[in-house]
């Protein structure tokens, strides 16, 4: 017999709401939830496709240790107690640093990466930690703490209301939006144009949200920053800036006139290959617009300039009085942010607090690249140990970070790993332990990071569709339990893990003046925390205390978990508001729009204007049945155009003696791959294209349906030696490659 039951996408970043099918214990079908408050019935081919990505046979059971060397399956108290065995000698030889931490994309998709690995990292003192964020995102945070003070206080573009819409290095109809929680981007972006407003997607590609624009820029890849700062000297030079009510809230906009005097659009148009003119014609439009916003992502960002690039989205939003108004860029508000604090001075945001061991790369937002991690382990310096054990967490940085086949060499080299992993995959399979999590369907599911970049604001929250199988672990026991066992207490309840949050949290809010349990018995609050586990306790804990929580009763009309149980379908929180000053935590307490690390970066880009590069550069490509390595596995997902082909214009092709449908070499500086070429007009020329997460192809995994069909791994082009100096994010994009025709097999 079928049952219904509703559950939140955890495949992508726009976090849609389902409602599965279930017979028995298996998902059979899924549509989207039209009550659902945000999404409104939106699904894609990915949401479509969760009975078969939760279904997917290859997903592993059972904990696997590796005995004679050989990956076996385990009893759970084997694999914890193999965990223990080889993470705590390492940490008491060697030090904390090293144990190396990775954190992989998926950590933000699931209510145990969300709230558990920040207590294994605290726990195990190291400041080894890497993640996906060096690889996509981490300058978008760096220019942001910068600007505002606050790493995690991102504006996103008020899709709903805005009357133009500039796009630089995103392509929302094929990602489903990044770093901008949108579900049905494409169908924000078609009311956008319904309603009269204006599109521009600045991308040297002519993508499926290129195609939908009124104005497409096929910009030469990696100058992005520069066309920025170009339409920003424009803004001063035509008397066009007008901070509105920005005013008050900014500082720094005289130096800012100086320092971006030299990027006329005449002194970029040659590097950046867009006329002068056309420049000028951008920035009068962002700035006549009723309201605009300007938003950049993966294509701004995995590129030599990534930081100043999104530093000067944000200048543009501020200059024209864009920034925190209704149809512009605004601070969204989640559920479980902290308690508002008053407007004033903060902290402020640090960066190079320590630095990598071999290369003495800076940390960012606590991080170091993640193209740094093989060098990190295999290279021995007089600066400290190296990185000996590694806890993998949905990481799969094998495929994910550059040059592969150092790192595949390097995690060989490790005395202990242990990888959180429902696969064998390309880095799971050099593990000691592999401790595999339930799928989907049979966990529970909120979204702590993206309702903080949501276009709305609004809470859900639902329970497992499906009851755990037996021999399963939670993922978030598992989290819980690995913690435990690295950090010296394996073997007691996991449990605790929960109540050293609770604990330390409700500590800190009786505290503090401005929280609503100031003064009040933390032993009594945590009583009043209902749910049926530590993870549910924990959301009731941070509902409660949040922007829209009723204080443990100091509001009672206000949020707590048993009032989210009794929405299924969530609760909506009303449209993005203006926020300012409170958000801002700089140590002037006011926006400051050029930072001394900006400052000091601009001589490079001013170097940007003169560089050219001969030859074919090479960019990403993002699919809508994708989402970097995940879902390959997954033939309902891996079908028609989601192939590892490089695309490459017919006259570039033509040039190279290349034809459509054959084999071609790609090599850059990390190695080389073979690739089937696909001609195609929708590439500029001078610029080639391959996708991101394929090269199932190394031996020792098991993923049947992705090694048949493996594709090739993109960033083993890459040597892992090109960051942006700010971020120490890779360089992905617009790096030199040469293309060269093979005989066709």
């Amino acid at each position: 017999m079928s049952r219904t039951a509703l559950r939140i996408c955890p495949l992508c970043e726009a976090t849609c709401g389902l409602t599965l099918t279930i017979e028995g214990t298996k998902v059979t079908g899924a549509r989207g939830d039209r009550d659902d408050v945000f999404s409104k019935g939106f699904i894609c081919p990915k949401g479509a496709s969760f009975g078969a990505v939760d279904g997917d046979p290859d997903r592993l059971r059972t904990p696997l240790v590796r005995k004679d060397g050989e990956l076996r399956e385990a009893t759970w108290e084997e694999a914890f107690d193999a965990v223990a065995a080889g993470i705590r000698p390492v940490v008491e030889r060697y030090g904390a640093n090293s144990v190396g931490v990775v954190l992989g994309n998926p950590n933000v998709h699931t209510m145990a990466g969300a709230l558990y690995p920040a207590v294994l990292i605290a726990g195990l003192g190291t400041r080894s930690l890497f993640t996906a964020s060096t690889v996509d995102q981490m300058p978008k945070h760096v220019s942001s703490g910068l600007l505002f003070g606050d790493a995690n206080a991102i504006p996103v573009p008020d899709l709903d209301r805005t009357d133009h819409l500039l796009l630089i290095g995103a392509n929302p109809l094929e990602s489903n939006g990044s770093l901008c929680t949108a579900a049905d981007f494409p169908g924000k972006l078609k009311a956008l144009k319904a309603r009269g407003g204006a599109l521009t997607v600045i991308d040297p590609r002519r993508t499926r949200t290129a195609k939908l624009a009124d104005r497409h820029i096929p910009v030469r890849p990696g100058t992005d920053a520069l066309l920025l700062a170009a339409m920003t000297h424009v803004l001063f030079d035509e008397s066009l800036v007008d901070l509105g009510e920005l005013g008050p809230h900014v500082e720094g906009v005289d130096e800012l006139v100086q320092a971006v005097r030299e990027f006329t659009p005449e002194a970029v148009a040659e590097a950046c290959d867009v006329e002068a003119a056309l420049i000028r014609t951008l920035a009068r439009e962002l700035a006549a617009a009723p309201t605009a916003a300007v938003y950049g992502r993966i294509g701004s960002c995995t590129v030599p300039y990534g930081t100043l690039a999104s530093w000067l989205v944000d200048v543009l939003n501020i200059l024209t009085g864009n920034l925190d108004r209704p149809g512009g860029a605004l601070f969204p508000q989640a559920a479980t942010d902290r308690t508002p604090r008053p407007a004033g001075p903060g902290h402020g945001f640090q960066l190079a607090r320590w630095h990598s061991r071999v290369s003495r790369h800076p940390e960012a937002k606590g991080e170091l690249p993640l193209s740094a991690l093989a060098e990190e382990i295999d290279t021995a310096t007089d600066e400290g140990e190296p990185i000996r054990a590694l806890v993998a967490v949905a990481a799969n940085p094998v495929l994910s970070a550059p040059d592969g086949d150092r790192l595949d060499k390097a995690l060989d080299a490790l005395d202990f790993m242990v990888s959180v992993d429902p696969y064998l995959n390309e880095t799971s399979r050099h593990a000691d332990v592999v401790l595999p999590p339930p799928p989907p369907s049979q966990s529970p599911h909120h979204d702590f990071a993206f309702n903080t970049l949501a276009v709305r604001n609004q809470v859900r929250y639902t329970r497992a569709a499906v009851p755990l199988e037996p021999g399963r672990m939670a993922e978030t026991e598992i989290l819980a339990r690995l913690t435990l066992a690295a950090t010296g207490m394996h073997g007691a309840d996991p449990g605790a893990v929960d109540d050293l949050v609770v604990g330390q949290t409700l500590g800190k809010a009786v505290k503090d003046p401005h929280s609503p349990v100031h003064g009040r018995d933390p032993r009594e609050l945590a009583a009043q925390l209902t749910g049926d586990t530590g993870p549910e306790r924990r959301l009731d804990m941070m509902l409660r205390l949040g922007p829209y929580g009723d204080g443990f009763g100091a509001r009672p009309d206000g949020l707590g978990l048993a009032r989210l149980l009794a929405a299924p379908h969530g609760i909506d929180l009303g449209p993005l508001r203006p926020r300012l000053p409170q958000p801002l935590k700089t140590r002037s307490g006011r926006i400051e729009l050029l930072p001394k690390p900006i400052v000091d970066d601009l001589p490079r880009l001013r170097e940007g204007m003169r560089q050219r590069t001969d030859g074919l550069v090479l960019v990403g490509r993002r699919h809508l049945r994708s989402n970097n390595s995940w879902m390959h596995n997954v033939p309902a997902l891996t079908g028609g155009t989601n192939r590892c082909t490089l695309h490459i214009h017919p006259e570039d092709a033509e040039r190279l003696g290349v034809r459509d449908g054959e084999p071609v070499r790609v090599k850059g500086a990390g190695g080389e791959v073979t690739a089937p070429a696909e001609l195609t007009d929708q590439m500029r020329q001078g610029v080639v294209s391959l996708p991101h997460g394929w090269g199932h192809d190394r031996p020792g995994t098991r993923l049947s349906h992705a090694a048949a069909d493996p594709g090739v791994n993109v960033n083993q082009l890459l040597d892992g030696s090109l960051l942006d100096p700010l971020s120490g994010n890779a360089v992905l994009n617009g790096v030199p490659v040469e293309v060269a025709a093979l005989p066709a097999r």
